[in-house]
């Protein structure tokens, strides 16, 4: 399986406490399931809008999005940016596994756009001032290279997370994953959420 944005570390010390007989190995594999279909992890962390059909799947909770930017550009010093302001600016979008589509902003008032092929490449868009990126909390925790900072984007609509497995013959450990993902998110829900104000 892959990250659990803040709740990785918490995730892999309760698994080796509560189930020292099952191996628990964090894979990163760039599609838009996690590397489960190719065969790669036994469970998935998505949140790129997929469709869910073919998978037996678990919702875990949201994701606050977040403005990756230049570390020296000026809105690095704020404490927030606004959807309406990041229209204005070029983004880095990675259509195959990014959480960010165009559709986020109005028709008539969508910002320019950079493909991008990886996250590889996603953050040095970024950290180069050319682009800026809108992506959820996970990424923020996860990748904080030298020369990139992260702004809450105070009226985004957050990501769904959910967990994804395949329907024949899951693994033994499956359902235990998935609750305790699901706890570990629900502490988010019960901690007071910041103003989108």
């Amino acid at each position: 399986m892959v990250g659990l944005r803040t709740h990785t570390t918490e995730f892999q010390r309760r698994w080796r406490r509560d189930h020292p007989d099952v191996e628990l190995r964090l894979v990163r594999h760039n599609s838009s399931t996690g590397g489960l279909a190719e065969g790669l992890c036994d469970l998935a962390v998505v949140r790129s809008a997929l469709d869910l059909k073919p998978w037996s799947h678990a919702f875990v909770g949201h994701e606050d999005r977040y403005l990756a930017l230049a570390s020296d550009d000026p809105w690095a010093r704020r404490r927030g940016i606004r959807l309406a302001e990041v229209a204005t600016r070029t983004l880095a979008l990675d259509r195959r596994t990014g959480t960010t589509a165009l559709n986020l902003w109005p028709e008539t008032e969508r910002p320019a756009a950079e493909h991008v092929h990886d996250i590889d490449d996603w953050l040095a868009a970024i950290a180069s001032g050319r682009c800026v990126g809108v992506t959820p909390q996970a990424t923020a925790a996860q990748y904080r290279p030298s020369g990139i900072t992260y702004r809450p984007l105070r009226d985004a609509e957050p990501v769904p997370v959910h967990l994804i497995w395949r329907r024949q013959d899951p693994h033994p450990a499956t359902r235990a994953a998935v609750a305790l993902a699901v706890e570990l998110y629900r502490t988010d829900r019960q901690a007071p959420r910041r103003s989108r104000g």
